[in-house]
């Protein structure tokens, strides 16, 4: 996943009224080799207003992204934008350099704290990694996420691309990143996902 050099932030407008949600994440939200427009959260909106949302989306994710560089970046995206709520979609990058469990445990806890202390509600994105550093690593990196969002009494949603990863058509060739073509199904599914959490 190679890192963009500069941060490509999408500001989807639908009308004044319209709730913010900031996407924290990395080359599985920023459209990877292909245009922002056509990436999953571009879409979402849309899937959204089908279920009687309102709501402008924020896109600051970026390719190459770890856990600890939107640790980084997360303050002044909450100051410029102070979104209602926060999707975090990180550590995919941490898991595949082999980066402590511990260490990705407690960035997502970090970055929750920031998230909720700026007012901000925050949805959490169950991540999954090949098994290149065997089943227990695999097992412990998968199991960061319930465990925080136990802990931090946080919104948690399944991974978004187990039902479509063995699809040739819906993965590109590395077998890490979703096609132009998987984008509309991953908004319907992240939009069924969070419809509950925005309607309470």
């Amino acid at each position: 996943m190679i890192r963009l050099l500069s941060l490509l932030v999408l500001f989807l407008s639908i009308n004044a009224s319209a709730g913010q949600i900031l996407v924290l994440g990395d080359s599985l939200s920023a459209g990877y080799q292909m245009p922002i427009e056509k990436a999953w959260p571009t879409l979402l909106p849309d899937e959204l207003a089908k279920k009687g949302h309102q709501m402008r989306i924020i896109n600051g994710s970026i390719s190459g992204d770890t856990t600890g560089n939107g640790l980084a970046r997360l303050p002044a995206l909450l100051q410029q934008y102070n979104p209602e709520y926060v999707v975090i979609e990180l550590g995919a990058n941490d898991g595949l350099r082999g980066f402590s469990p511990k260490l990705i445990q407690n960035n997502l806890i970090k970055l929750i704290d920031l998230s909720q202390d700026s007012g901000a509600k925050v949805i959490l994105m169950q991540i999954q990694v090949p098994p290149n550093y065997g089943k227990r690593y695999t097992q412990a990196f998968e199991q960061v996420y319930p465990t925080v969002s136990k802990q931090k009494n946080t919104d948690l949603i399944p991974f978004f691309l187990t039902e479509i990863i063995t699809n040739p058509d819906l993965m590109m060739e590395d077998g890490l990143h979703p096609t132009e073509q998987a984008q509309p199904w991953i908004a319907q599914f992240v939009a069924k996902q969070i419809d509950p959490i925005l309607s309470l």
